[in-house]
């Protein structure tokens, strides 16, 4: 994993878990790796990691089951794509929008 120095690790890490949940390769009910492991995975320490699956953990995207693991939530997918949605239309669309619009391309040409 390359990490971008503009946006703190611990949450590069819950977005690329979030990112694998939503494409298939950890699935609702499913256990995650833990904390060490996913930590040795990614080479970061599993202090990070710890942060990241509390973040997660905090946002109902993953639980944990003492003595067992973290899990992904039953619905995860859904959380995940909502507070996507509204990042995206938030933050992202206005500048994509703004951009746009300064380079005069339309919402036809953009459909097309």
């Amino acid at each position: 994993m390359e990490f971008d120095a503009n946006k703190p690790i611990y949450v590069q890490i819950a977005d690329n878990l979030c990112d694998r949940i939503l494409t298939g390769e950890f699935k609702p009910g499913g256990r995650i790796p833990s904390v060490r492991e996913w930590g040795a995975t990614i080479g970061v320490n599993p202090n990070t990691v710890a942060r990241s699956y509390e973040l997660l953990t905090d946002r109902k995207v993953i639980f944990n089951q003492r003595g067992i693991g973290f899990f992904v939530a039953g619905d995860a997918i859904d959380l995940i794509r909502e507070s996507e949605r509204r990042k995206f239309l938030d933050e992202e669309l206005p500048i994509f929008r703004n951009r746009a619009a300064l380079l005069g391309i339309n919402l036809k040409e953009f459909i097309d």
